[in-house]
C-alpha cells in the first residue's frame, strides 16, 4: 500500500498513514504549505463474486512464492559456485558465493505501460512474441535502468505500437507476488494518430470500450486494468487503483481468470 500512497502524493511534504480504530478505512494525510488534504482508501478483496467478471477464487492461503534460489548455481560477480543457506540475521534461503561470499538477492521486476485513451477508445497491441502470442495487451514492458516509470511506459508504447503519447496520470499499480512482478500503468493520450505495430506486435488497434476483446487478452494484469478502467468510466470518475493479483500457482500467463484481486485500494 505504501507504493500506492507514494504515487498519489503529488505534492512534496510529509505524509502520515493512519488507520481508523474499528474500521478498515486507511487515511493518508499530506502535510505541506497548502491546506491539508486527506485521501481515504477502502481495502477490498475481489474474486469471482466481485465486480470483476470471470475471475476465479483462490484458496485462502498465502500465495507468495519467492524465486527458486536453488537455480542460482554460480556467482554473477566472480563466477564461483554458490551454496544455499539462510544468512545470519535473515529469514530467507539465499545463494551465497563460496569464493567471494557475495549474496545474490532476487527482487521483483517492474513492468510499465500505458492505457492510451483516444475519443472513447483504448489502444491495444496483439502480441508477436511469447508468452501469449496472438493475444491482446496494453503496450507495456520491463522498466530499464536509468529511466523513470513514466519514461519507460512511453518508450514501451513507442516500441510496441509506434505511438507517440503524453502521460496524463498514474492509473494502477498491480503487484503479482507469485511471479515477482509489479505493474505500473499510466493513463496517456495520443499526440497524433500515426501509430503502427513494432517488431513485438502483430497489430495495433483502437478499440471502443464495448469492443474490447476480453476473451483474447494476454495477461491477468491487463484484464484487471481494463475492467477497473471500464468501472471508472461508467461512474464518471477516473481513479488511481492499487491491488495485489494473486495468481493460482501453476496457472499459465494466458490463463487470465486464474486470480483474485486482493487489497484493492482506491481514493
Amino acid at each position: 500500500m505504501l507504493k500506492a500512497v507514494q504515487i498519489l502524493c503529488c505534492s512534496s511534504g510529509l505524509t502520515r498513514l493512519t488507520k481508523t480504530r474499528n474500521s478498515s478505512t486507511v487515511k493518508l494525510s499530506t502535510f505541506s504549505t497548502s491546506p491539508r488534504k486527506t485521501l481515504c482508501f477502502n481495502p477490498t478483496r475481489m474474486s469471482s463474486s466481485s465486480s470483476l467478471p470471470g475471475s476465479d477464487p483462490l484458496p485462502k492461503s498465502p500465495t507468495f512464492v519467492s524465486g527458486d534460489v536453488r537455480k542460482i548455481k554460480f556467482c554473477q560477480w566472480c563466477g564461483g559456485p554458490t551454496k544455499h543457506e539462510i544468512p545470519d540475521g535473515e529469514e530467507k534461503l539465499r545463494a551465497i558465493c563460496t569464493r567471494c561470499a557475495k549474496i545474490a538477492y532476487q527482487n521483483p521486476k517492474m513492468v510499465v505501460g500505458c492505457l492510451v485513451e483516444h475519443e472513447g477508445k483504448v489502444l491495444l497491441c496483439k502480441r508477436n512474441i511469447q508468452p501469449s502470442h496472438g493475444l491482446w495487451t496494453l503496450p507495456a514492458g520491463y522498466l530499464e535502468v536509468g529511466e523513470s516509470a513514466a519514461e519507460g511506459a512511453m518508450r514501451e508504447t513507442w516500441e510496441e505500437a509506434g505511438a507517440s503519447v503524453e502521460v496524463v496520470s498514474p492509473f494502477a499499480q498491480l503487484d503479482i507476488p507469485l511471479i515477482g512482478q509489479t505493474y505500473v500503468i499510466f493513463l496517456a493520450k495520443l499526440k497524433n494518430l500515426d501509430f503502427a505495430p513494432g517488431p513485438e506486435s502483430l497489430e495495433c488497434r483502437l478499440f471502443a470500450l464495448d469492443e474490447i476483446p476480453f476473451d483474447s487478452l494476454a495477461f491477468s494484469s491487463i484484464y484487471v486494468t481494463l475492467n477497473l478502467y471500464l468501472e471508472d468510466v461508467k461512474k464518471g470518475k477516473i481513479k488511481f487503483h492499487y491491488g495485489t493479483i494473486n495468481k493460482r500457482p501453476g496457472s499459465s500467463p494466458s490463463d487470465i481468470r486464474a486470480f483474485s484481486l486482493d487489497y484493492h485500494l482506491q481514493p
